[in-house]
C-alpha cells in the first residue's frame, strides 16, 4: 500500500492550495483518512480526518479556513486550504487506516503514510 501526496507549494499569505493523497496497491478498503503537518522545531499535528462514511472534522487552528473530502472511488483525499496563514508552513501528510485481507481471510488494519508534501506560507 502506498500513499501519494502532492499539491504543496510556495504561496503568499491569504492564498490558497489544495492537496491530494492517494492511495495505490492490493487492499480491502480504507477506513479514516487524515492530514497531518509538522513545522520546523515543532511535533507532528492532526489537522483533519474524514471517515469512510462522510464524516469529516478539522481542527480549531484551521476550522473555517482548511476543509476536507474524499473521493472513495479513487481512494483519494484532499485538504482544501484557503486563507493560508504563515503559521501554516510545514510539512503535511497524509495518513490512512487502510484495511487488508490476510491469507486466513481476516482483516487486519495498517497504518499507512505518504511522504509528505511541503507548504510555505510568506507574509
Amino acid at each position: 500500500v502506498q500513499l501519494q501526496a502532492s499539491g504543496g507549494g510556495s504561496v503568499q499569505a491569504g492564498g490558497s492550495l489544495r492537496l491530494s493523497c492517494a492511495a495505490s496497491g492490493s487492499f480491502f478498503s480504507i477506513n479514516t483518512m487524515r492530514w497531518y503537518r509538522q513545522a520546523p522545531g515543532k511535533e507532528r499535528e492532526l489537522v483533519a480526518f474524514a471517515t469512510s462514511s462522510g464524516i469529516t472534522h478539522c481542527a480549531d487552528f484551521v476550522k473555517g479556513r482548511f476543509s476536507i473530502s474524499r473521493d472513495n472511488a479513487k481512494n483519494t483525499a484532499f485538504l482544501q486550504m484557503n486563507s493560508l496563514k504563515p503559521e501554516d508552513t510545514g510539512v503535511y501528510y497524509c495518513n490512512a487506516a487502510v484495511l487488508l485481507r490476510s491469507a486466513g481471510g481476516n482483516l487486519n488494519s495498517l497504518d499507512a503514510w505518504g511522504q509528505g508534501t511541503q507548504v510555505t506560507v510568506s507574509s
